[in-house]
């Protein structure tokens, strides 16, 4: 059985951030009523003119700078001739043989060390609008209905190179462009919102091979989920075709996520189906160096740079500073917490596991949260202190959480405070030991683990509050006594 391997391409579309959209002044904000954020520019009637929102060239030269693409000195907008109902001027405008940025790259971390890949280019381009199908996916919907808002929202598509080599991969890929864009802040790449989609394009060859076979697109893929489940599916689906001895063609496919697989939505087009002709309304822009080096002084540090700091600067173990740098918010909230808590490991264990089990930062942002570093800061103090156990901690962690009330608050009125006071743990302590004669049986034949269950039986007793180094200091004393 012959041996292949697997080329993977990835088109990224990642919606700009602008208050505005490409060639007009309607609104960006998303989640309006269908079409009430529409103008006859967005539109394309007739006897309209486009005019550039300035800002999305410069949120494009910015992601193209954090991506290490080189800079067009000059650029201009092209036509992209083709019928779909969501495009009511019948093109789209976007960028053919002068975009704005090219031959970048990503460093992806994978298993057998650290990989590049190169991106071929960032254009910028408008977006479509948004259809609505009736059913449970486009190819057995028994209708549509469409939504304009979305129409001419600025969109950069950002284009690898075929250097990716497993659905693995891909996913690597793409969680570092998600949190690059993120922390520069030219998206916010809401996948929920639609405002980062990707296509993915798949071959097989034969290894040792110097071409490529024949490739499928994969439309539209919303979550990076459905990225590598869909590029799975493909490599299994393409590689039975070959050994079969079928003759693949290009074609564009749909992912069916219930069904597990990807359907054939179309053959292929190419550039040339498009007939992509340079807008007559629109000037070429000439970018000026300045300019470019003006927006590089404004990108802030980033997430691989920021992980490999915090690995240096705060001791902590790569997977700690993997996950802290997910999102630039979460980054800067474990670091707003160290400047005011001088050990980050138990800040770091803090945030990975109570606050990451309420919140996804790189979906759902922190910005929802109700509490604040000072919130964790004062909590970590409360349990260092031995106001409250590490374990009625959680609880006040919830509570904050819930409330946005101050830990000192939250132990007060519910009566948290550790129980400290040896005479009144020794009275609960000499209980347990009545209560549990096996127990204390078996702790007096050797099995020491019969310490851990008495301990949790003062732990229970005192529903948490106890000073569990005190419990343990007791018992002993009164088991060995």
């Amino acid at each position: 059985m012959a041996e292949y391997e697997v080329i993977i391409g990835l088109e990224v579309h990642a919606e700009l951030l602008t208050q505005s959209k490409l060639f007009c002044r309607c609104s960006t904000k998303f989640g309006q009523e269908p079409n009430t954020q529409v103008c006859p520019v967005c539109l394309g009637l007739p006897g309209t003119l486009p005019v550039l929102n300035s800002k999305a060239v410069e949120y494009t030269i910015r992601a193209g700078l954090a991506l290490n693409c080189t800079i067009a000195d000059i650029s201009k907008f092209d036509r992209k001739n083709y019928f779909y109902p969501d495009l009511p001027k019948a093109y789209q405008v976007s960028q053919f043989d002068l975009p704005l940025c090219r031959e970048g790259y990503i460093d992806i971390a994978t298993e057998g060390g650290s990989r590049r890949i190169g991106i071929n280019r960032i254009h910028l381009e408008e977006e479509a609008g948004k259809l609505m199908h009736a059913g449970d996916n486009i190819v057995g919907a028994e209708y549509s209905l469409v939504d304009y808002n979305r129409g001419g929202i600025p969109l950069i598509e950002i284009v690898s190179e075929p250097d990716l080599r497993s659905p693995e991969e891909a996913r690597l890929y793409l969680d570092q462009l998600k949190s690059t864009l993120q922390y520069i802040g030219v998206s916010d790449c809401k996948m929920q919102e639609g405002s980062l989609r990707c296509d993915a394009n798949i071959s097989l060859r034969r290894k040792g091979e110097r071409g490529f076979g024949v490739k499928s697109e994969i439309k539209n893929l919303n979550s990076f989920r459905a990225v590598q489940r869909a590029l799975e599916y493909e490599v299994k689906r393409q590689r039975a075709e070959l050994e079969a001895g079928a003759t693949l063609i290009p074609d564009t496919r749909h992912w069916d996520e219930e069904r597990g697989i990807t359907v054939q939505m179309r053959t292929k087009e190419e550039a040339d189906d498009y007939r992509y002709f340079p807008d007559p309304d629109l000037m070429p822009i000439t970018i000026e160096s300045s300019w470019v080096e003006e927006i590089r002084a404004t990108i802030p540090e980033l997430p691989q740079a920021r992980r490999e700091r915090f690995i240096q600067e705060y001791q902590l173990p790569e997977y700690d500073a993997q996950i802290l740098t997910v999102s630039r918010e979460l980054a800067d909230f474990f670091e707003e917490c160290v400047k005011e808590y001088a050990d980050p490991k138990p800040v770091s264990n803090w945030i990975m596991g109570e606050l990451l089990r309420v919140v996804n930062p790189a979906e759902d942002g922190l910005g929802a949260l109700a509490i604040t570093p000072t919130h964790l800061v004062s909590l970590l103090k409360l349990i260092d202190e031995g106001t409250i156990s590490g374990s009625v901690g959680k609880d006040v962690f919830a509570e904050m959480i819930a409330t946005g009330n101050m830990p000192e608050d939250i132990v007060a009125a519910k009566g948290l405070k550790q129980i400290s006071d040896v005479d009144e743990l020794m009275a609960i302590v000499e209980q347990v030991i009545a209560d549990n004669p096996k127990s204390v049986s078996d702790y007096r034949a050797g099995k020491t683990k019969a310490l851990g269950f008495l301990v949790g039986q003062v732990m229970r007793a005192t529903k948490g509050q106890a000073n569990p180094q005190k419990v343990n200091e007791l018992l002993v004393k009164g088991l060995e006594g």
